[in-house]
């Protein structure tokens, strides 16, 4: 029987608010608890049909739309999510058991800001200038939206990863079916329910459910393209199902980011910056500086700064204005990262943290682990928790064979004070994006996305608009 007191949330398909055709649901857990709190809906097939019915009816006339006009109704949109700003970090914060104070600054405002972004680039997409490439013909590129995109969006940036999935889809002039995550619907449930007072029925619709809801999202004849944010074994299942309807598809998958600090680099700087990435958001983000490579020189300066500046990080309940990081996402994913620590092997050692502070909820202290050896299953594979590994290297080139010695190719950190070093490393990295001296900041203006089995495509940028536009060639003949 159903608690009464609990949260009951919707689908929301054609501007509506809909329950699922079979009245399931799933319970959404506090992180910071271990209690439900709300129930969502588990959906099924029928209810992903009726989600891509809307979006079919809406495609002609949406992607009919001016840019001016789509730029006016995702600037309408960024003004609701700002207004409605502290019923979004409450929200947020509370499915994800974040900090509230830094997801009021870290979090809404760059969703705001992407937005507004998006607006602006729906108007500034571009091609080759017409002209005649043919004696007597004139020649054109229209740059058209893909048509109907279903997307999946993760958990450990639920608000976030919604607004990365459909600002450039929309900006595009494409529809779209969204599902979030099944332990984090209530932003992106809320950011539907907002996006329908500006958007016609249709345009965006959200559908809640579990994995089975994703697959049938994905298998679904009607989408032209999808898109996931997601682990590499769910971006391996979208591509796979995907391919019998030669969907387009999207993939930003896991990470396994390499830090790389040479001998001149700053130790003392490097630490700091290493754990606020490495520690944020619990390090469940596929971006966090969680791999490091130091140069055997400075290996014992590195150690203790890092494990200084994990000692002064604190994890701890969402209204704490004090702590550093919250939970990790649920039971299970608890269970996964202190499964990496149980199964260290001997040559490695934790420096500091590796324990869970007394009390309810799914915490994690932030933990340092030295000693680690390439083919270690903490260094080849992604943890997604508050544990940064660090591992030692003689020279550049052995660096950059470390650093590349993974299946994963996302994001990177190079830290030195020679010049022509940073160029060397970040030429020679494998991976979408590089810092140098830093890591993780993101801005709109800037694509994101990785290689290998990080996925392909990116988000973010006018790239991340045009993965949403099809071209299409138009010749006309001069004539007699």
């Amino acid at each position: 029987m159903v608690d009464t007191s609990l949260i009951e949330l919707t689908n929301v398909v054609d501007g509506r608010d809909v329950p699922t055709s079979s009245g399931a649901t799933t319970a959404v857990v506090d992180p910071s608890t271990g209690q439900e709190y709300a129930r969502a809906p588990r959906s099924g097939p029928q209810d992903v049909d009726a989600a891509y019915a809307a979006a079919d009816r809406a495609a002609r006339g949406w992607g009919r739309t001016t840019p001016a006009e789509r730029q006016a109704a995702l600037l309408g949109l960024a003004d609701l999510v700002e207004a409605h700003a502290d019923e979004l970090v409450a929200a947020e914060s509370r499915n994800t058991g974040k900090p509230l104070h830094l997801t009021a600054t870290d979090e809404i405002p760059p969703c705001v800001d992407q937005l507004r972004f998006f607006a602006g680039a729906a108007r500034v997409l571009t091609g080759l200038s017409a002209g005649e490439y043919l004696e007597g013909h004139t020649s054109w590129v229209r740059r058209e939206p893909v048509g109907v995109v279903g997307q999946v969006t993760p958990w450990n940036y639920p608000l976030m990863m919604a607004v990365w999935k459909i600002g450039p889809a929309l900006a595009a002039g494409n529809t779209v079916v969204l599902k979030p995550s099944e332990t984090t619907p209530v932003t992106t449930v809320r950011l539907a329910q907002l996006a329908a007072q500006v958007l016609p029925p249709g345009v965006l619709n959200v559908v809640c459910g579990d994995r089975d809801t994703g697959r049938a999202l994905v298998a679904h004849p009607r989408p032209d393209m999808v898109a996931i944010t997601g682990s590499v074994r769910a971006g391996t299942e979208v591509a796979r199902a995907a391919a019998d309807g030669l969907k387009r598809v999207h993939l930003e998958l896991g990470g396994k980011a390499p830090v790389v600090v040479f001998d001149d680099a700053d130790v003392a700087t490097a630490a700091e910056g290493i754990a606020e990435a490495g520690y944020y958001n619990a390090g469940q983000d596929c971006t966090a500086a969680t791999r490091v490579l130091v140069h055997e020189r400075v290996h014992r300066d590195l150690v203790d700064a890092l494990a200084q500046a994990a000692a002064a990080r604190r994890t701890g309940p969402p209204d704490d204005p004090r702590v550093a990081f919250g939970p990790v996402n649920s039971a299970a994913q608890l269970e996964r990262v202190t499964g990496f620590l149980d199964r260290l092997p001997a040559h490695a050692r934790v420096v500091t943290g590796g324990t869970r502070p007394a009390g309810p909820g799914y915490y994690l202290e932030a933990t340092v682990v030295d000693g680690l050896r390439q083919a270690d299953e903490a260094v080849q594979d992604e943890i997604f928790g508050p544990v940064i590994t660090v591992q030692t290297f003689t020279d550049e080139d052995e660096a950059v064979r470390l650093a590349n010695d993974v299946r994963y190719g996302l994001s990177s950190s190079v830290w030195t004070t020679d010049h022509a070093r940073a160029l060397r490393v970040s030429r020679a990295l494998d991976a979408g994006v590089v810092w140098i001296n830093t890591h993780l900041p993101f801005v709109a203006e800037m694509p994101h996305g990785g290689f290998k089995h990080s996925g392909h495509g990116k988000d973010l940028s006018l790239y991340g608009v045009e993965e949403y536009t099809r071209i299409k060639h138009v010749m006309s003949a001069f004539g007699a």
